[in-house]
């Protein structure tokens, strides 16, 4: 954890970039689900209890970006936020499969193209205003990756040395400091601590320059 106002001074403004917490060999990226879901996925270290495979499931590097979209925890549904810490191999895998949800044309040329290589993926992606921790939106963009099929199981699916295809690490409901830094934050932004994010780098250069990713010095 860091005091916002000091990583806010060293985050880039604009552009698009991954913010995240990560080191070596792990990413952690979140996600909000209600109790039935979320508790079970925390207590159980796996996913189930109501959560479907079937579906796309969206992640988020970025734990200011998951406070915006579940409003610090308090949105229907959205009461349980997870810290999902995954192999960086596998983030990595991610942002290499991803596709855009819409049209690129400098990426994929005519709309048919782009159509075949979103009904060839399973992983979506998206590049939304980012938002200050008052629900302020920011000239930065925020990256969310969509996840379905193999890639969803991957996710949910615990790594180890016998199964090199799973890319989870470990679940964390981290709904208690949420709330505890939700409070801070009607203290004012001088109060509030998140997690320490910076700068993902996206080393790949044919991946950074598909993705749309802004350049940026990296650590």
């Amino acid at each position: 954890m860091e005091r916002y106002v000091d990583q806010k001074a060293r985050w880039p403004r604009v552009g698009r970039h991954v913010l995240a917490q990560y080191d070596d060999e792990n990413v952690v990226v979140y996600q909000a689900y209600r109790p039935e879901i979320g508790l079970y996925a925390a207590a159980n270290q796996r996913f189930g209890g109501g959560f479907s495979f079937e579906r796309m499931s969206w992640i988020k590097p970025n734990f200011l970006w998951m406070m915006f979209r579940s409003a610090w925890g308090t949105k229907e549904g959205q009461e349980i936020t997870l810290a999902i810490t995954l192999r960086r191999s596998g983030f990595d895998a991610i942002l290499a499969r991803a596709v855009h949800s819409a049209h690129v044309p400098a990426v994929y040329g005519e709309p048919e193209a782009w159509r075949r290589a979103l009904s060839g993926s399973d992983v979506r992606l998206q590049w939304d205003p980012d938002h200050g921790p008052g629900g302020q939106p920011l000239e930065r963009r925020a990256i969310q990756l969509g996840l379905r099929s193999r890639a969803l199981r991957s996710m949910g699916t615990a790594w180890s040395e016998d199964t090199p295809e799973g890319w989870l690490v470990r679940i964390e409901d981290v709904s208690a400091l949420v709330a505890a830094q939700r409070e801070a934050l009607r203290r004012g932004t001088s109060e509030l601590f998140t997690p320490r994010e910076e700068v993902y780098p996206v080393r790949d250069a044919d991946v950074r320059a598909r993705l749309g990713v802004d350049p940026w010095p990296t650590p």
